[in-house]
Formats: structure tokens, sequence, C-alpha cells
């Protein structure tokens, strides 16, 4: 197979060649290559049908339009129909060198169906019935001469139709019916063969359809540019089914047509041999042709849920979104869209508001999508930590799932920082494709992410600013943040869908009730990139990237932002990729130990492609009254670890006065997603400081702080090693630990008797460890279960027990919330021991109760009190 950038390599030094020999430039045809080429009024675009990957070979080819475009068996050629000069028709050679044909018996315009036979017929259609037929055969004497007026037996409502090879038969789709033609050549008898079942209630253009040699039909939809293809159609009767499905995901066009030899085959994923067949880095289910084939679902996951998301993607704002994240896990926060307030159209949806006092849900669409409800995600806490002023967030819901989301927000010093399709690359995410999409014959920019959990969404951005004394809208839509208009307001929308469909639909509402406030004057849109990362990875000092390039170009440049820690400044990174024209390459880039990276990379002609990265942050919780953070400084390991630990990356040093508590915590990744770390045994660090030190695993399944596992360690002046077996770790429900989705770890220190005191904790080479571990119950001789008694406690209570070494402990007692409410140090003596504890200021109610100790690991226990 003949790929993309084979071809436009072949074309560049084509047409170096030919410009040197300009009497032979019309001789060279294109011989039935492997591409499909969308002409688009006279610019020319060459599409990889397996991938949907597209890129420009030519532009402004002629002076007038081209349309009816049709490759030629008979010559090799590419030939079309011109808007300027009237009844002309032209043929295109490889170099995309021109030769217009004068045919006096065409009508002025209106010629936009064509395609020619293998003998060199040309079937030019105007609207209605009416078709004509030109000889371009080269043997024939009457080549390039007209030869016919017809007229179909039925009216058709179609923008293009293709010859297949197998049959000599002409076949299109009809708009709005979506129903599926037979057309005789030679009889011009109309056959319907039945509604194509994928296209079933879709009001698309269909204006570019293409065969492959073995009778499959491929027919794009020009507004959101997805490609359909229709097995066998030689073998239809109009009572069998149509076999048809999702294809590939192609760019959106308009006053378009399409070309193709239709006896080239094309490359098709066979979707149960773990093999990627077609050659675009996607196996099996994971490409979109395999959508609803054998064991593969048809593409229609959930969405995520707007209210997760609106996460900046620069490195300001990793520790606070780190802190939003960390304190929506403190409290217990659980977006359900079941509970959620359901929104319901007012009755001023879309209608202008007096004095334009608009609000940003009165640019949300609601019933747009056939959705069963709509309920309010709003991610308020979003405010305060990004350059939002305003959030507004509805997630669309069908049979209980969340199918799509619209995430609105007003900012007033720039462009909303945040896009899903920077960041998520290198948090697990792939980027399948990116390409266009036309809204209001606007085309913009729409990206297909497969999520780390398998899930697709179809994504677009837009924004709209106030322009010409705030009478009118503008709107901008670009890849590039530092490419929309600076220091100004714009109201910012960010739309996921899992189909393609339905993220037009609610991308043309967007822009419908905007344009009901205020008219929309301009767009400025960007064009997609054409060499982009599908998915990265960063792993021990470096990043692990996988570069689709679409336009076969040879090295692209990146230019690199980052940050060893959260506490170190910036550095800078600079290198040259040499991708040799291949369409994927896998490349690592050593950078050293990051904590966050920002980085472009491009070629210096087409749009760049921008990613964020960013590892699971450090952070401090000093919220409450009396607590002072003197010391926070996140420094990089040195520490050699196991192959097969998992690294907690970064040490970190915290020096605070409090009188209550202060804590410093670590997310394992970024998005606080979960983590099974359930196949490690022990948790190991190296630490010093003072006092004790709670550590809290915190699971994303937990709802309740006090149910979550806990142990802790008594900390020296002096850096000691510790090994915490899991197993070992406690909550108040008593159940059998399993950290099977750890979001952050918590490491909290507390101020005894709620005076203030100043508190110190240098944590080391914190990581999970598979390593074999002994547990402190496995060195105690003589385990000793802990009862206090009396048990209710009024007044006072007792706890006897026997240690087989001295050492110094600390009780604690915590509250039902997880609480400290008491602690006291206590010499604990070799043999029989007595803790004796005064009921003090405790309220009546159930207890907690531990005795820390370094030698051994005494069970928490229950206290009553009275």
């Amino acid at each position: 197979m003949k790929t993309l950038y084979t071809l436009r390599n072949q074309l560049i030094l084509s047409t170096i060649a030919l410009w040197s020999f300009t009497v032979q430039a019309q001789d060279v045809p294109f011989n039935c290559d492997h591409n499909a080429y969308l002409f688009q009024r006279n610019d020319v675009y060459a599409i990889d049908l397996a991938s949907g990957n597209a890129y420009q070979v030519a532009e402004d080819v002629t002076p007038g339009n081209i349309n009816a475009t049709a490759y030629n068996p008979a010559d090799g050629f590419i030939w079309g129909s011109l808007s300027s000069p009237s009844k002309t028709i032209v043929r295109i050679g490889e170099n995309f060198n021109t030769t217009s044909y004068y045919i006096s018996e065409l009508p002025n315009n209106n010629r936009y169906v064509g395609d020619i036979s293998s003998e060199g017929m040309y079937y030019l259609k105007a609207g209605g019935s009416t078709y004509y037929k030109i000889d371009l055969n080269p043997e024939s004497e009457n080549y390039t001469q007209y030869q016919a007026t017809e007229s179909l037996s039925q009216s058709l409502n179609i923008h293009d139709w293709a010859f297949n090879a197998v049959d000599g038969q002409l076949y299109a789709v009809e708009k709005t019916s979506n129903i599926l033609y037979r057309i005789n050549p030679e009889t011009s008898v109309v056959t319907p063969l039945g509604v194509v079942p994928i296209l079933s209630g879709l009001n698309y253009t269909y204006g570019a359809v293409y065969f492959d040699n073995e009778g499959r039909f491929y027919i794009s939809a020009n507004q959101t540019g997805t490609i359909y293809v229709i097995q066998a159609v030689q073998d239809l009767n109009g009572l069998n089914i149509i076999e048809a499905n999702l294809f590939a995901f192609g760019p959106s066009s308009s006053s378009n047509d399409g070309a193709r030899c239709p006896t080239a085959p094309v490359m098709q994923e066979i979707c149960d041999n773990g093999i990627d067949d077609d050659g675009d880095g996607l196996i099996d289910c994971e490409d979109p042709s395999c959508s609803g084939f054998g064991l593969c679902d048809v593409i229609q996951p959930p969405t995520s849920s707007s209210n997760d998301g609106g996460l900046e993607s620069n490195s300001r704002l990793s520790e606070q979104i780190n802190a939003r994240n960390f304190k929506r896990a403190k409290t217990g926060y659980k977006f359900d869209a079941a509970t959620a307030p359901i929104v319901e159209r007012r009755l001023t949806y879309a209608n202008r508001n007096a004095n334009s006092s608009f609000v940003l849900q009165d640019f949300v669409p609601l019933t747009s999508i056939n959705e069963d409800e709509a309920v309010e995600a709003t991610p308020s806490d979003l405010i305060g930590i990004t350059n939002a002023t305003e959030i507004y967030a509805v997630d669309y819901m069908k049979n209980d799932i969340a199918v799509a989301s619209v995430l609105a927000l007003k900012t007033e010093n720039g462009v909303y920082e945040h896009t899903k399709y920077i960041c998520d690359r290198l948090l697990g995410a792939e980027l399948i494709s990116v390409s266009t999409i036309d809204i209001n014959e606007q085309q913009f920019i729409k990206s297909i992410i497969k999520n780390e959990d398998g899930t697709y969404e179809f994504v677009l951005s837009l924004s709209a600013k106030v322009v010409n004394n705030e009478a009118e809208f503008a709107i901008e839509s670009h890849w590039n943040l530092d490419e929309y208009e600076a220091n100004v307001t714009f109201y910012n929308f960010q739309i996921w869908s899992n189909t393609v469909d339905d993220l037009y639909t609610l991308g043309q509402e967007v822009l419908d009730l905007l344009a009901v406030q205020k008219p929309i004057s301009s767009y400025n849109n960007s064009t997609p990139p054409t060499v982009f990362v599908r998915k990265g990875s960063y792993t021990n000092g470096g990043l692990d990237l996988q570069i689709i390039n679409t336009n076969g170009t040879q090295n692209v440049t990146l230019d690199a932002g980052y940050r060893a820690t959260e506490t170190e400044d910036f550095g800078n990174l600079n290198s040259t990729i040499a991708l040799s024209g291949n369409y994927i390459t896998n490349v690592r880039v050593d950078t050293g130990n990051l904590f966050d990276i920002g980085f472009r990379i491009g070629d210096g002609l087409a749009t760049p492609d921008d990613l964020f990265m960013s590892d699971g942050p450090w952070g401090v919780d000093a919220s409450q009254d009396g607590t002072t953070v003197s010391l926070y400084d996140v420094t990089t390991n040195d520490f050699d670890f196991e192959t097969s630990d998992y690294p907690v990356e970064r040490n970190v040093t915290l020096n605070a006065t409090t009188n209550s508590y202060v804590a410093a915590y670590r997310a394992l990744t970024p998005r606080f997603k979960a983590v099974d770390v359930s196949d490690f045994n022990s948790f190991k660090l190296s630490a010093k400081g003072t006092g004790n030190l709670e550590i809290t695993f915190v699971k994303e399944s937990v709802i309740e702080w006090e149910d979550q596992f806990k142990t802790t360690i008594s900390l020296t002046d002096a850096l000691q090693d510790f090994t915490i077996s899991i197993a070992d770790l406690e909550n108040s429900t008593f159940t059998p630990v399993d950290l099977n989705d750890v979001v952050t770890i918590v490491f909290t220190m507390v101020a005894e008797n709620g005076t203030a005191t100043s508190k110190e904790m240098v944590l080391n080479n914190l990581r999970f460890s598979q390593t074999e571990t002994l547990s402190l119950t496995d060195i105690t001789p003589n385990p000793t279960t802990l009862k206090p008694y009396p048990n209710p406690m009024t007044t006072h209570t007792s706890i006897n027990f026997t240690a087989n070494y001295s050492e110094k402990v600390q009780f604690v007692i915590y509250d039902q919330t997880g609480k400290v409410v008491y602690t006291a140090y206590h010499d604990v003596v070799s043999g029989a021991n007595t803790i004796k504890v005064n009921r003090e200021n405790l309220s009546s109610g159930l207890y907690l109760c531990k005795i820390v100790s370094q030698q051994f690991d005494f069970k928490t226990f229950k206290l009553m009190v009275k």
C-alpha cells in the first residue's frame, strides 16, 4: 500500500522535476494510487481512508472551484467540473497541473456530482434527474467530447456518486433519507436498496464517496468528516440487510467532492487477531473500523462528567488542583448524577435577554440531543484556583449514563487555560485523531480521545468575545492557547460527547444560542496539527512519546519548560526529533527528574502540538487557624529504587507551628485518580522529625475520613528507615485492608493538648514495596490484647498489658471523626504495665484508642464513655 507520506514525498520530487519540463507536466497520471483525494473548492487533500488522516497536497490548483471530481481508469488522471470558466471540465495530473476543456453542451453551473466508468465515460450530474455523458477515453475518437444528456428514472438529492469496479454500477446515498441507491449507467434506472442503518436519523451531506477493489462503498459526511463503509454493495438486492458501520474519522469539508481509483485496495483491520493490520497504530477493537464488529462494542461509551473537568493545563496550577481534589477527598465529596439538580428549559431559552444581561446558562443547549434529562454538574470549586470567574456545566443523560457534557466558563483576562486534549495524553489517554468539523460553514477542530478506561470522547472547544462596542460576538477556536487574543473577556465552551453526531449538534446549538444574544460577526479558527503526540508517559527520567505524522514530516523540534520539583525554578529543554517521514514513531526524550513539563512539537509549517504533564503533586494542608508553615521544600530522589518498587517520587521537608495539626500529602496521580497498590505488602520511607506522624492511605471508595486506613510512626531527630506492613493498617471499621484504589497519602502531625508546637517532618524515598517484610506482630513474643477496665468508662479506666522491651510509647484517643482528643506519653518497662486514663473533658460517646510503639503492634481498641 502506498502510504500518505510516500505520496507526499513523491509529489514533492515530481513537482520539483516537472516544474522544469512544463511540456511534459500534463502527461503525469496518478495511475491508481491508494489514496482518496478530497477536493475542496480549488484545494486538494490526500486522505488515508484506513485512519481518516488527511493533509493538504495542493492549493489553488485552478482559478475556478473544482467539483464532481472522479478518477478516470482509462487514463489514470483525475477529472472535475469547473465553476469558472463556465461549461468547463478539467484534467488534473499527479503534480496537480491542470488542462481545461470547454464543453458547450453543459449548463453554466450546478454540476457537482461526477464519476467515470472503467471505459472512460464521465457521468456528470446536476440537480434533479438530469446528467451528462462525456467521453474521456484517450483511445476514443470522441475523446473530451460531449456524448448525451440523460435522465434518471427518478430525481435524487445526492452530492456525489461512484462506480463500483466489481459490477460496473453507480452508487450514491441520498441526503436526509439516507437511502442507498444503485444506478444503472446504461439504462438510467435507479434502484433503492434501503436505508443505511448506520446513517439512520442523520441529516448530513455526503459530498465525497469512494470505492475499493472489493466493492466496499465509503461515504464521508461533510459536516463531521466521519467516514462510513457499506460492505459488498454489489450483493445487495433491496431485501437483504445492508451491512454498514463507522470506518474512520476524517476531516469535515464543504463545496467538495471525492475521487479515488476504484480498483485500489483499502487496508482493513481484522478485529480479533491482536495485530495492527491497517497500519494506523490501533489494534482490533481500538480501531473505529471495528466498531460493532464481532466482539467489539459500538463506539458509544459513557463520557466523563463535566464536574471532573476544567483542570487547567499549565504549571502554576498543579498544586492548586491537587489542593482542590484533596479537599474533596477529606470531605467525602462525590458527584452523583442521580441526585444532581435536573436542568429544564426556562421560558427565556433561546430568547434575547433585555439589555444583553445574559448568563452562562443562556448558552448551554437543552433537549437538542434528545437526552432523557440534563443535570447540573458545575465544578464551582474551580473558581479561585483557575482564571474562570463564572462556571456552569451540564451533563446529558441517556438511560442513566452521561453521554455528553458542556462546560461553560467566563474568563476576564484571556481564554480559559485548559483543554482536554493538552494534558490528557500524558495521563494515560490517547489522541486517536484530530481533524475538523464544519459548523455554520466554519471549520472547527475536533479531537477524539480514548480515555485510560477505554472509553472514547469526541471533543470540541470554542470561545466567544464581545466586539464592536459590545454589539456582536466574535468566535475563536485554536489548538494552541497562545493564538487567542490576550487580556479580553471570553465565554469559553468545552464540549465532549460519546458520538460525533451529538458533538456536532451541541456545537451548533451553542453557536445558535450565542447568536440569539448577539450576532456573530466573525470567526477566527485555526487548523489542526498534522504532527501530534498520540500518547505519552514519564518514566525514570524520560518522556516516552508516540508521534503520529500525517504529512510525512522528516523532523520536528521540541521546546519545553519544566520543573524538577514543586519548589524549584523552571528549566528549558530543546531537541530535534527525527521522524524520517514515518506515520508512527515511538521516541524517548531524556529529561531527567520531572515534576511537570509543558512542551510544543512542530515542523515550523503547520499548527504545532502542545502538551502538558504533571506528576502527582505534593501539597500542604495548613488550613487550620493557628497553623503557620515556615519551610516547605521538595527535592528530587537520589535513591536507587528496586525495580519491583512503586516509587512515590520526590522528597519533602515541612516545618510548621500549629496548635491543631499540619499535614503534607502526595497524590499518586495528577488527577487524583485511584491507583491499585494491593500487590504491594509494605510501604517504606526514611523519615525524621518531631513526635508522632500519622500516615493515612486515602481510598477513593471510602467516603468518611475516619474510615480511611492509617498507622502512626514515632519520629526522632535522626533519620530512620521505616517499613510499614500494609496488613497492619487499621481503620475505624476494623475491616481488612485492601489498597486497591489509593488516591493520596497524607502525613499528619498533631499538636498535643491544643498547645502551639513546632513540628518538623522530613520524608525521603517513599515507595510501595514487594520486598518480604516482617510485621511488628511477628516480632512480638507475647502479643497482648488490650482491654480497658472499666468499659464503659465513667470517671477513669485502666489498660493493662505486658511488654518485652522498655521504651516510651504514646497513648492516643480519637473521636469518631478521626480527630485526636487526648494524647499522653508513658514509659513502658519490660513486664507488666498499666496505663491509667482519666475522663477529664471527654464527652459521652464511642472513642478509638491506640498505643503507638516502635517495638509492638498494639491493636486499636474501642472505649465507650458514659
